[in-house]
């Protein structure tokens, strides 16, 4: 089985009027403004997981800084999920930012509608860190009652910039997940690192409830971060991800396969381990 764990949708309305939403959200101005951005309907997802031989992907909105669009986008997530259940598990998208009461509400109302996870949180964009443990802790409190995955950003603290990067820290990261010992929690884009600090016992002890995902990988790390987190952090914690619509299907499949792993733990990280995480196919 193949997983893509992180794909961005979007209502059509939204990319209809790209530049409205743009000028209501400064945060989605900053990735999608732009109007050679790919953005992707539920039905352009489904289409390339078919076309790609993926059999599930875990998918979600965007993350605004305006909580009045929050409801807009895990709508449309938990529309497309309800037609293409076989194909799609959603997450909701939150902003805990300015009223968390307002976002642990939006998490119980989108949890009862089907969706299995919160994210992908922005905290660079949404205006707070993953380190204000005292704003997390009711977001964190819901999530494990309702047993919720949350799926964050995370960044490099080294390297070049991007659009989008912002600082998700791996100290604030190591702050969250140890704070929430109990939170499944999933740190995308390798957690900015993170994995290669499990060589430090203390580390790893941490991480026991934290998974990397690998999305936007060709854009920051040569194929051998493959083998190289597999050996730091474990094989078990390594999920396959594109960031789609951002990077094509084809380029992901590509990249991990040229990553020199070996069978098994290429089974595990394009799926065995997402199917374990989110319970499906078994």
């Amino acid at each position: 089985m193949i997983i893509d764990m992180h794909t961005h949708i979007f209502p059509p309305e939204v990319i209809a009027d790209r530049a409205g939403f743009a000028a209501r959200d400064p945060w989605f101005a900053q990735l999608y403004g732009d109007p050679t951005a790919r953005m992707a309907t539920a039905e352009d997802l489904v289409a390339s997981l078919a076309a790609n031989g993926i059999d599930h992907a875990v998918t979600f909105g965007f993350g605004w800084r305006d909580a009045g669009l929050i409801t807009l986008a895990n709508d449309y997530v938990i529309d497309a999920v309800r037609r293409y259940p076989d194909h799609l598990t959603g997450f909701a998208v939150v902003q805990p930012a300015g009223d968390s009461r307002a976002a642990v509400a939006e998490a119980d109302r989108c949890a009862r509608a089907g969706l299995r996870g919160l994210g992908e949180l922005m905290p660079h964009g949404q205006g707070y860190r993953l380190s204000d443990i005292a704003l997390l802790t009711p977001l964190a409190e819901v999530a494990e009652a309702l047993d919720l995955i949350v799926l964050t950003h995370a960044s490099e603290p080294v390297g070049h910039r991007y659009p989008g990067k912002g600082d998700v820290t791996v100290a604030d990261l190591l702050a969250c997940v140890t704070a929430f010992p109990r939170l499944r929690v999933v740190a995308a884009h390798w957690g900015g690192g993170l994995p290669f600090y499990a060589l430090m016992p203390e580390v790893a002890t941490a991480l026991a409830n934290c998974w990397f995902d690998t999305a936007a990988s060709p854009f920051l790390y040569a194929p051998t971060i493959f083998p190289t987190v597999a050996m730091s952090a474990g094989a078990a914690k390594i999920l396959w991800a594109s960031d789609f619509p951002l990077i094509r299907h084809t380029r992901m499949l590509r990249y991990i396969r040229q990553a020199g792993l070996d069978d098994a733990t290429l089974a595990l990280a394009l799926g065995g381990n997402a199917a374990w995480l989110l319970g499906i196919g078994g």
